[in-house]
């Protein structure tokens, strides 16, 4: 059984529910790295909302098939490998090592397809075929560019005055404002760019240009037709527009059915970039003593639609707010008291109805957090009480580690010390086969756990466990 979740549409401008074509999986397509320099925390707020999306959907019961691309060719990382004597992959490779070890700093879900655009040129090749045979393309110079005359939708996504392009008007860039609306390129030929950037094809040798590539890739990977599209607000214009007017000009279909669009983030009131010089890395700032899970913390904590201004002091706050939770989390292990759940089975239930509402609205994860605290604060004043038994503080921390599996920070450690959610569910299951007398039941439990690597401990404290060495 899936829950509902209502997202604010870009194309709409509404907050809709999400309808996937074949549920309950949702296919996703999230606008991923272009690798010519290492992603800033500002990249990542995009990143980190995304993740939270799809564990948002797992949480409500959907399945999810998300690809994010990997451009690794476009105007800015060809510029930078001749600078640096080198080819596109001497430039790229070590960049996108930095983005997955970055990924797995914040604890990033690595999604269910990553592909690189300089592996997908067959299929953006063909996808400009079908443009030129639906009469939607023109060559000039060399290059074939897209007549978005012949898409009279074109702009929707924008809010775009498409009234005052100039016909036949051409742009050669892969970035440019809204007043420069002009017919875009999707193969460029450039006698002067070296031979490591080009490939053949049939309208004659050159490379593809950056919004062709991820409507081949998406396409190839999620169908002509899919459900959700996210990534940062500065795409909107002009690369998803593109995307749409060349998707649907190739195909004769709707492209997607749900556009998302986070905010950028903020420092010293203006957007962080790396054109403008005002960023940190993620090694930036760890080397100045926050951990990853602060940065985490902050960026999923602030609403994606919402501006969100970076400052050190936000990234102690954060600090601070997990180690309350952490710190709940350590001493619901040390309660020895015995008898039945208790209090903390209602406080559970209004927090897991108060986080699973807020994240159906829009995903509203300052709400969601609200609720997090709500509970930790009920379960501290429950101890303090002497009021929360060992069934209680069970049902107290198996809450948090469901409300952990969007957030993935709530629970102290890394991912090396938590169970997994399929290993979760049998350490449950021989909890309550014990509880129950079912011994049988519990040892084919502890058995299946044994396979996976986890090693279990019964104490006078309760169950512990540890992975094999």
């Amino acid at each position: 059984m899936t829950k509902e979740l209502r997202l604010y549409n870009t194309l709409s401008g509404e907050v809709e529910a999400l309808a996937p074509l074949a549920p309950p999986e949702v296919r996703l397509y999230a606008c991923g790295p272009t690798v010519y320099h290492r992603a800033h925390v500002g990249n990542f707020r995009s990143f980190v909302a995304t993740d939270v999306l799809r564990r948002t959907l797992r949480h409500f019961g959907y399945g999810v098939r998300e690809v994010m691309n990997v451009t690794d060719v476009d105007d800015r990382i060809i510029q930078k490998a001749r600078e640096a004597g080198t080819d596109l992959e001497g430039l790229t490779a070590g960049v996108i090592r930095a983005f997955e070890e970055d990924m797995a700093a914040l604890r990033l879900e690595r999604p269910e397809h990553m592909p690189r655009a300089t592996e997908h040129i067959p299929e953006m090749i063909a996808l400009i075929e079908r443009l030129r045979a639906r009469g939607h393309t023109y060559d000039a110079e060399g290059s074939v560019y897209f007549r978005i005359s012949t898409f009279p939708e074109y702009g929707r996504l924008a809010r775009l005055d498409v009234a005052g392009i100039q016909s036949g008007a051409r742009v050669d860039t892969d970035k440019y404002e809204k007043e420069n609306a002009r017919d875009f390129v999707l193969w460029k030929r450039k006698s002067d760019e070296p031979e490591w950037a080009q490939w053949d094809a049939p309208f004659g040798k050159g490379r593809p240009g950056w919004h062709i590539e991820c409507s081949a890739m998406s396409m190839k990977y999620l169908g002509e037709t899919f459900d959700l599209h996210a990534g940062g607000e500065d795409l909107v214009f002009p690369h998803h527009e593109n995307e749409i007017a060349q998707s649907t000009g190739g195909t004769g279909k709707l492209f997607v059915r749900h556009w998302m669009h986070v905010k950028h983030l903020l420092i010293d009131n203006e957007t962080m970039s790396k054109s403008k010089g005002n960023f940190f890395t993620v090694p930036d700032v760890v080397e100045k003593g926050h951990s990853p899970e602060a940065i985490r913390y902050l960026l999923a904590g602030s609403h994606y639609r919402k501006p969100l201004s970076f400052g050190f002091e936000g990234l102690l706050q954060a600090k601070a707010a997990l180690e309350r939770v952490h710190g709940l989390v350590a001493r619901l292990g040390e309660v020895t008291g015995e008898g039945g759940e208790g209090p903390a089975g209602p406080a559970c239930a209004d927090a897991r109805g108060a986080f699973d509402a807020a994240l159906g609205d829009d995903l509203n994860t300052p709400e969601a957090l609200a609720a997090v605290h709500g509970l930790v604060g009920r379960a501290n004043a429950l101890l303090a009480e002497g009021a929360l038994s060992r069934a209680g503080a069970a049902r107290v921390e198996a809450e948090i580690q469901a409300m952990d599996a969007v957030f993935g920070v709530l629970l102290p450690g890394g991912p090396e010390d938590r169970l997994t959610p399929e290993e979760q569910s049998l350490f449950d299951e021989r909890q309550g086969a014990r509880r129950r007398r079912e011994f049988a039941r519990a040892d084919a439990a502890r058995a299946a756990l044994e396979a996976l690597g986890v090693v279990l401990e019964d104490t006078p404290k309760g169950t512990r466990w540890r992975r094999k060495r």
